[in-house]
């Protein structure tokens, strides 16, 4: 059940947890819609506030809504043979039009150059390059007959994308769909990368992409001021949709812990003992997680009224963080996209956890 940052994107009106589209693979979606509806059944409500802005708590960036392609234009090699990640062998012989089925894929594809030949975009994909583009998506699920109007040459989705009806119908039609692992920490952006520019036939575009992307990494994290009294800030990760009363505390699987500990952070779900991925956010299990600092995405915070309301969730105004009122905030359509960006969004974090230096106020 762990939320990934394709479905995380919604807006805070959704009635439908982020993790409900059905995966390519499995039948393991509709056991976690179902665990997540229970969520919101027994989590209680939090009231409204006026919606002010945190304290030490930005929003994003002014270019964290933009993707930036390499100077290059690309020039694919093709055809090319690639194995899917739903264990087909798929030949792509054309990138004149690419339908991305996730907004993080879009991303890459985007960033790798070929902006100009996608034809079409998932809900997820909130940059701004991609935002005129048709949207082939209906709540999050894949309309078939959508993708096969706007007659692709090649198809991207990953093994989150459904319902498998859809991709099923694609591939029947003779469409080239290429399916990729989602990726989960840090450590996959290389390998995401790797695999889209694979498949679209510029593996040396890849390389050069995926060389920026983690060179701009170490960067930010060379940035991460030393803590004064040499502790490392614990930071809770919590995913809120306030008018669906989805109240979610992360755990170790939650896909936020590689980004924290990035930053110099612990992830103090993760450290509390919580092994899976989200857990109903509780007094108890607030209190043992001790967060210094919250982490969330601006629509969460959004969504249950900004601060004032965040701190009537039963708990948080206990925690130290809830008692300074510190949180962090980063826009939903990059949080946990482990891409080109990420970059970005580990400064973002840096930039607010560390106002100061150390450990911040």
């Amino acid at each position: 059940m762990r939320i990934s940052q394709d479905f995380a994107s919604q807006g805070p009106d959704s009635g439908r947890p982020a993790f409900g589209r059905r995966p390519v693979r499995g039948r393991r979606a509709g056991a976690a819609l179902t665990a997540a509806m229970a969520f919101a059944l027994v989590l209680t409500g939090c009231g409204g506030g006026d919606g002010s802005a945190p304290k030490a708590a930005a929003k994003g960036s002014a270019d964290a809504d933009r993707v930036e392609p390499l100077a290059a234009a690309p020039a694919p090699k093709l055809p090319v043979t690639i194995d899917s990640a739903d264990g087909k062998k798929v030949t792509v012989d054309s990138t004149d039009r690419i339908v991305p089925l996730t907004g993080s894929l879009s991303e890459i594809v985007f960033t790798l150059g070929f902006g100009e030949q996608v034809v079409a975009r998932d809900i997820t994909a909130t940059f701004e390059q991609a935002e005129k583009l048709p949207v082939v998506t209906r709540a999050h699920d894949v309309s078939a007959e959508s993708v096969l109007s706007l007659k692709p040459t090649v198809v991207l989705a990953d093994t989150t994308t459904g319902p498998s009806e859809a991709i099923d119908q694609i591939r029947d039609a003779g469409i080239p769909l290429v399916v990729v692992e989602p990726a989960k920490e840090l450590a996959d952006v290389g390998r995401r990368i790797d695999t889209v520019a694979e498949a679209l036939g510029v593996p040396a575009a890849g390389s050069e992409l995926k060389t920026r992307t983690e060179s701009r990494i170490a960067a930010v994290q060379k940035t991460i001021p030393d803590h004064a009294d040499g502790e490392k800030p614990r930071v809770a990760f919590l995913y809120l949709r306030g008018s669906a009363s989805v109240y979610l505390l992360g755990g170790a699987e939650s896909g936020a812990s590689s980004l924290l500990e990035a930053a110099g952070a612990v992830d103090a779900g993760k450290t509390s003992g919580l092994k899976k991925d989200f857990t109903a956010i509780t007094s108890e299990a607030l209190a043992k997680a001790a967060p210094d600092a919250i982490l969330l995405m601006s629509k969460g915070l959004d969504s249950v009224g900004g601060m004032d309301g965040l701190v009537k969730i039963p708990g948080i105004a206990e925690t130290p963080a809830g008692m300074d009122r510190r949180v962090v905030t980063i826009d939903d359509g990059v949080l946990l996209n482990y891409g080109p960006r990420t970059d970005r969004v580990l400064a973002e974090i840096v930039e607010q956890l560390y106002p100061k230096g150390g450990k911040g106020q």
